[in-house]
């Protein structure tokens, strides 16, 4: 029950390996694009805020009309911050994309960010610190969508605390130096997201951002004009908010984009006119959908050294059924990427090497490439890492050892289908130190992942698990309210029902 993502391993009775996702029109969940809106305003021990209330609803509306699910929060205070915080991490798991706005007082504490809500009383960090969510927070309630995840703050338009401050008492964040303080004239650090993960400041971090004086900041003003453009690639998009950004402040204002996306491009207000749905994933064709005037800001953009420019333009130039197929210039793209650090840009760089695709066949620097992903956690590469290794790929000698633990540490790293892999091999017995509860865990996580292969397989072929592991798989479907019947081993109606929901998939 283990499919293979290079090729299938007939050595291997008991295993079958789970291949890429099926092809095909995918089954959605039924909020693919969910968003949490915060708006601060009426601060009770703070000054009082005027736009950003104005900023919240207005972006609120605006998310809306292109499609989002959107929660909107005005005047919240810390526990209703938390609440929404955990349901939306939850929701999260089965949306496409998750976006979490807020726009509000925002102050940095020993070089973490947190975020500020209407009943905080805050006298020194230690305050800020116990009574306030923290950019980690947000991210972490963002962390599990599936394709894409966006953190915008709107809140480093002055430091609330001036100079009243107590820079001396502090909690124990564990993250942070003790030698770093709060900076006394306001400003946000800067940001450090996960893979995937977009986080949008209004301004530059230790920059302060401009409220406006029109009804809204100029900041959302610009999120609003940009992100309705149908056909505007994210990533290009939310390049012309900081050009706008900086054309109504007269260079007073920087706003500024933190994190590295996934290589497939992502239309927030979906294609332009006359043209079919562009996202994918199909990276070479979904870049080769673009149009030619973003083509053109791509460029611009790989000169200034943006790697994910580079490798939509990579991915362009592989796509055979394009006028651009030029696989040598694709080599160029990646190499130039790669060597800017990005593990994504690596791991396509390998399989060029391996393959010989517009660069002579080369076993050895293909190897080097997929390690240097691997070793900056690209889960992709460490899965592929792990077949190598069980077959004694790319010259190396079969260890199945070394090849489990990959297969462990990619399915840790929430790729679908490694984690999947593992569960098989748990429950064939590969893995003695685990047993059908661990088995369980990652196929559920698999499930909340967005596999449609393996919500198929668990749907039409359940009895492929032990029957240990189909109870501990309804059992965790129980504990998270998707299913309410016997722990039996049995995958019946209410079973099947439970997969679905947890997939994502509410039945009517």
């Amino acid at each position: 029950m283990f499919h293979n993502v290079r090729s299938a391993l007939a050595a291997l009775p008991l295993v079958l390996f789970l291949t890429a996702l099926a092809a095909g029109n995918p089954l959605h969940a039924s909020s693919d694009r969910i968003a949490l809106v915060f708006g601060m305003a009426g601060y009770q021990h703070l000054p009082q805020l005027t736009n950003t209330k104005n900023d919240a609803e207005a972006i609120s509306k605006t998310l809306e009309d292109i499609g989002f699910d959107v929660t909107l929060s005005v005047d919240a205070t810390g526990a209703e911050m938390d609440r929404l915080l955990d349901d939306f991490a939850f929701r999260s798991e089965v949306a496409d994309l998750a976006l979490i706005y807020f726009a509000g007082h925002g102050i940095e504490v020993q070089g973490e960010n947190f975020i500020i809500p209407v009943d905080a009383n805050v006298a020194s960090n230690k305050d800020v610190q116990e009574q306030s969510p923290s950019l980690k927070n947000l991210l972490a309630a963002v962390d599990r969508a599936r394709k894409m995840r966006i953190v915008i703050l709107d809140s480093c338009r002055d430091n609330p605390l001036g100079d009243s401050i107590n820079l001396a008492a502090v909690g124990n964040a564990s993250t942070t130096a003790s030698s770093e303080t709060t900076r006394g004239g306001g400003g946000l650090a800067a940001a450090n997201p996960d893979r995937g993960t977009l986080v949008a400041f209004a301004a530059k971090d230790g920059q302060v951002a401009l409220d406006g004086t029109g009804n809204n900041s100029p900041f959302a003003t610009a999120l609003m004009n940009k992100m309705t453009q149908p056909g505007l690639e994210i990533s290009l998009m939310f390049r012309q908010v900081r050009d706008s950004v900086l054309e109504r402040t007269g260079n007073l204002q920087e706003p500024h984009t933190y994190g590295s996306l996934t290589g497939i491009p992502f239309y927030l207000a979906g294609p332009a006119e006359g043209e079919d749905t562009l996202a994918g994933s199909d990276a070479a064709a979904a870049w080769a959908k673009l149009r030619p005037d973003q083509e053109e800001q791509l460029l611009a953009l790989a000169d200034l050294g943006d790697t994910r420019s580079m490798l939509g333009l990579a991915y362009m130039r592989l796509n055979p059924n394009e006028g651009r197929f030029d696989p040598e210039a694709a080599v160029d793209f990646l190499t130039r990427a790669a060597e800017a650090g990005s593990p994504e840009a690596q791991f396509e760089l390998a399989k060029l090497y391996e393959r010989g695709t517009g660069v002579e066949p080369d076993e050895k620097k293909a190897l080097e490439l997929y390690r240097a992903a691997a070793a900056q956690n690209f889960a992709d590469a460490i899965n592929d890492l792990g077949f190598m290794y069980y077959q004694g790929g790319l010259g190396l000698p079969a260890d199945p050892g070394k090849a489990l633990q990959l297969f462990e540490r990619a399915a840790d790293l929430r790729h679908p289908q490694a984690q999947f892999n593992f569960a098989a091999l748990i429950d064939d017995g590969l893995i003695p130190t685990k047993g059908p509860e661990d088995a369980a865990k990652y196929l559920y996580q698999a499930l909340r992942s967005g596999s449609q292969d393996v919500l198929n397989l668990l749907s039409d072929r359940p009895t492929m698990f032990t029957k240990d592991t189909r109870r501990a798989l309804q059992a965790r479907l129980k504990e998270n309210q998707f299913y309410t019947g016997a722990l039996d081993g049995d995958f019946g109606p209410g079973t099947q029902r439970g997969i679905r929901r947890a997939y994502g998939i509410e039945d009517s």
